[in-house]
């Protein structure tokens, strides 16, 4: 069973210009494993913040976060870094690809840190590439591609170590419409058929209906959970 995130009395803040500003105060927020959540509010509500300390790329002033049993504020900077990279996968805006790279390269890299062989590693990239629809596109580097098939690359990197937690900041900012949906869509699947917990920061009420549950952030403090299961049409 996916492990459930955990959020316990956490606050951070940072410091800018001299002034002090709390982006998260004494937040409490539990989220089931296997879930897909949408993350919501306006600018400077927490929502990246949140995010980083999840993915244990930030830590907390206080408070605790946890992934199943696992509190990341008891693990050194080496062994955050060990778990991150064998249980979080990070999708961007900006997609983050590396040029001189083929799609099968870039989603190669995180596979770097991992024990496979180099045949392996790339059975591995191509396995997830097929997984994401882009086994046509393995060879082409990012320049070659439109921007939705960029996002699947990134999509595809992310998962290429079978993490339990997916991260995405702002997936289809970038995105037309079209290519938007059809991302969220590969987001959904991943979520539905590999029982990914997904966390997923946005603006966009389109994407957000496509998540299980929508948490609302209001000046690092929790909103409204709104159910999209429970609504009307409101899962796709």
């Amino acid at each position: 069973m996916a492990s459930a995130i955990t959020i316990q009395s956490v606050t951070k803040t940072y410091t800018r210009g001299g002034e002090s500003l709390r982006v998260l105060d004494e937040l409490d927020l539990t989220m089931d494993g296997g879930t897909f959540y949408a993350l919501m509010g306006p600018s400077g509500s927490g929502k990246t913040t949140l995010l980083n300390l999840v993915g244990g790329l930030d830590q907390a002033d206080s408070g605790s976060v946890r992934i199943g049993d696992v509190d990341l504020g008891e693990l050194s900077s080496s062994e955050l870094a060990g778990w991150r990279a064998a249980n979080v996968g990070f999708v961007f805006q900006g997609f983050n690809l590396l040029p001189v790279l083929t799609a099968r390269e870039n989603v190669e890299l995180p596979l770097l840190l991992a024990p496979l062989s180099r045949a392996q590693r790339r059975a591995q990239a191509e396995r997830v590439l097929e997984l994401v629809g882009l086994k046509d596109r393995m060879d082409h580097k990012p320049r070659e591609l439109s921007g939705g098939q960029e996002q699947r690359v990134a999509i595809a990197r992310a998962i290429a170590t079978d993490p339990q937690v997916l991260l995405a900041d702002e997936p289809t900012g970038d995105l037309d419409r079209t290519t938007a949906d059809s991302v969220l869509d590969l987001l959904q699947r991943l979520n539905r058929e590999l029982q990914k917990t997904i966390l997923m920061v946005t603006h966009d009420p389109q994407a957000a209906s496509y998540s299980d549950k929508v948490i609302h952030l209001d000046k690092g403090k929790l909103g409204r959970i709104d159910d999209n299961r429970a609504a009307s049409g409101g899962r796709k």
